[in-house]
């Protein structure tokens, strides 16, 4: 089993719709798969069709025993969810001296072969405690300089957790999101980030496309939606080059 951490201190760059289309295509490839909803906005949990979950993540942090009766089955074959519920907009606080509280609970599952875990796009104590389990991380970036700043800061963080919570914790890779080809700025972005971080950079770019943002509207990812669309095509693709570097960790 290894755990993938989907992190991004910014908003708004596409995190949670990688999270949704990148675990529906991994399940989608015959792989057990389980989505963990570390974020208290609770997207990826209503995106997959799960809302008003009364019990969720946070009481299977609170008490690890109580995990299987919090996992919910989605419509996908293949991938379950762990859901936000209200509560875990206070786990924040609580878990701000215990960055292991992640940990404990994933050492109750083992009846998966990929674990992803959405968390906030912030560096609290969530997203730490996602750092401090992670096998490995994927950086969602979108195609503007503001994100980019942003991604140096993440990578200090990171360093900084190799270097004492969790030695083991690797960078998977960063993907472009929200690409919009057709613009200077999109192609300057890539450009710089490709030459920055180099083999780092995914291939695969996830366009800016409507479907993609209709979609959760739905309560499907895209794979279920619009499957023949651009966005459905950029993270099948991803999802096959996310399997080829997961198999070397």
């Amino acid at each position: 089993m290894k755990v993938l951490g989907l992190v991004n201190q910014k908003g708004g760059v596409g995190k949670t719709t990688t999270a949704i289309n990148l675990a529906a295509y991994l399940a989608a490839g015959g792989r057990k798969v389980l989505l963990l909803d570390m974020d208290p906005q609770g997207n990826a949990t209503s995106g997959l069709g799960l809302r008003g979950a009364e019990v969720g993540l946070y009481e299977a942090l609170e008490d690890p025993a109580r995990a299987a009766e919090c996992i919910r089955p989605t419509d996908q074959p293949g991938l379950d969810i762990l859901p936000a519920t209200p509560d875990l907009a206070g786990a924040g606080v609580e878990l701000a001296d215990d960055p292991d509280a992640l940990s404990r609970l994933l050492a109750t599952l083992s009846d998966y072969d990929l674990i992803l875990v959405d968390a906030p796009p912030s560096l609290g104590p969530l997203t730490v405690n996602v750092l401090a389990a992670a096998d490995a991380l994927l950086i969602p970036l979108q195609a503007e300089y503001y994100a980019l700043e942003g991604l140096a800061g993440l990578m200090e963080t990171v360093e900084r957790v190799q270097g004492g919570l969790n030695p083991r914790l690797k960078v998977l890779g960063v993907v472009l999101t929200m690409f919009d080809g057709r613009t200077n700025l999109a192609q300057e972005v890539e450009t710089m980030v490709r030459q920055h971080f180099g083999d780092l950079v995914f291939w695969s770019v996830i366009p800016r496309n409507v479907r993609l943002s209709e979609a959760p509207s739905f309560s499907k990812p895209i794979n279920a939606f619009a499957p023949l669309s651009s966005g459905a095509a950029a993270y099948k693709r991803l999802a096959e080059e996310v399997m080829s570097r997961v198999e070397k960790i």
